[in-house]
C-alpha cells in the first residue's frame, strides 16, 4: 500500500529547547497529520481498523534535527510507522495444552521445592 503525500498535512513551527540566533527564528519542528476518514488510499475496512486502534487522525511530530527537511522526513516516517502498526492484524492465538514433559518437569520442581521446605522444619 502506498500513502499519497498530498493526503499528509505538514505543519511547521519553532522547535522547543535552547538555541542560538538561528533556532529561535527558523521553523524546524514538523507535525505530520493524516486524516484517516478522508483518505482515498485506504479501504473502508482499513479505515475502521485504523480509527479503532489509533483514532480518526494520526499525528507524528519531529523536532530532532536542525534542518526542516530532515524533520519532515522523520515525521512522515513516524506517521507511516503508526499507520503500519494500526493496520497490522494480530495472529490468532490457538490454545495449546502443556506437553507431558513440561508437566513432569513442573511436578518434579514442586517435589524438590517441597523437600527443601520440609528439611527446613524443626524436628518433631
Amino acid at each position: 500500500m502506498t500513502l499519497p503525500l498530498d493526503e499528509i498535512e505538514l505543519r511547521f513551527s519553532r522547535s522547543s529547547g535552547p538555541g542560538g540566533q538561528h533556532a529561535q527564528r527558523s521553523e524546524t519542528r514538523v507535525e505530520a497529520v493524516f486524516d484517516v476518514e478522508a483518505s482515498s488510499a485506504l479501504t473502508p475496512a482499513q479505515k475502521r481498523r485504523v480509527a479503532g486502534k489509533a483514532g480518526p487522525v494520526l499525528r507524528a511530530v519531529a523536532q530532532d534535527e536542525r534542518s526542516q527537511w530532515r524533520n519532515r522526513e522523520l515525521a512522515v516516517e513516524r506517521l507511516v510507522d503508526l499507520l503500519r502498526e494500526a493496520l497490522r492484524v494480530p495472529r490468532a492465538r490457538r490454545p495449546t495444552s502443556p506437553t507431558a514433559g513440561s508437566r513432569e518437569r513442573r511436578l518434579a520442581a514442586k517435589r524438590r521445592r517441597a523437600e527443601i521446605k520440609r528439611l527446613r522444619r524443626p524436628p518433631t
